[in-house]
């Protein structure tokens, strides 16, 4: 890794017929940091799908895997998006447990209530981070930013759906 780079992601060479857009250095990191993110909350979503316990538990349950597919979307077209940019993406585990924004769920069971309270921060760390490289990414490639708008949608909703569950008129 070089010593400039701030994140584990690398730039590829340019080879045979290969030509066009190029990430910069920025692009590259700000999307490394998006897929980080989008790895973890597939990591903690399946973490209290498989541990949460209570009051509408089936409904939250399912809804889990909801979000679980959408972060997988993702995290893969983010991926795929760096590797088209000439980035190297890096989503190995001591990467994402680094980097990661989103606060580690405890690892026992949790009741739903307490299980909607943490999916809601962990989507909302990751549109956070989302959100945060938005407007750098979209002057640098507004075809890049447009994935983004996509995933923060949908993750927006999924937490407006879960936190639901536990909100008072």
């Amino acid at each position: 890794m070089s010593k400039t780079s701030s994140t584990p992601a690398h730039k590829t060479a340019r080879e045979n017929a290969e030509h066009g857009f190029m990430a910069t250095a920025e692009l590259r990191d700000a999307l490394q940091s998006v897929l980080v993110n989008l790895l973890d909350l597939q990591l903690v979503g399946k973490q209290i799908h498989w541990n949460v316990v209570g009051p509408n538990f089936r409904d939250l349950h399912q809804n889990l895997d909801e979000i679980v597919d959408i972060a997988r979307r993702g995290s893969d077209e983010i991926a795929e998006r760096m590797r088209a940019l000439h980035a190297t993406p890096d989503g190995m585990a001591a990467t994402v447990a680094k980097y990661s924004k989103i606060e580690q769920p405890i690892n026992t069971e949790i009741l739903t209530t307490n299980a909607v309270d943490t999916v809601v921060k962990a989507l909302q760390a990751t549109v956070g981070v989302m959100r945060e490289v938005h407007d750098p990414v979209d002057e640098a490639d507004p075809t890049t930013a447009d994935i983004l708008h996509e995933y923060i949608a949908a993750l927006e909703q999924q937490a407006w759906f879960i936190s639901a569950e536990t909100r008072k008129p």
